[in-house]
């Protein structure tokens, strides 16, 4: 949870008062601001998931060995200090590179099925 970003208050356009800040996620599950939180016993219908359940899952993690249906996930584009005109491919690591601090909240999930 932040409530500021670079050393000041969170402004309204990021989320303010508190946004959810979840590095290892592709962009599209990302929160921008919190308006309520509710418990569930069964998992909730999203906004992807509805749309597009074959090519997107729940969990929707950064994960090189599973492929989207359409595409590889093994490699990402990286985009050099030169900008468009720099852009390498690179191993795309597991939770975005968070494995250490994350992967023990994926304990015993298949993560093949649970995407």
């Amino acid at each position: 949870m932040t409530v500021g970003v670079y050393g000041k208050a969170l402004p309204p356009q990021n989320g303010a008062p508190v946004r959810l800040i979840v590095p290892w996620k592709y962009g599209f599950k990302g929160i921008k601001s919190i308006v309520s939180i509710k418990l569930t016993r069964e998992r909730p219908p999203t906004t992807w998931n509805l749309a597009a359940p074959d090519e997107y899952g729940f969990y929707a993690n950064v994960n090189p060995h599973v492929d989207h249906p359409r595409w590889s996930q093994a490699t990402e584009r990286f985009i050099g200090s030169g900008g468009i005109l720099d852009v390498q491919r690179q191993p795309t690591l597991l939770f975005n590179g968070y494995a250490d601090q994350v992967a023990s909240l994926y304990r015993g999930l298949d993560l093949r099925e649970n995407f």
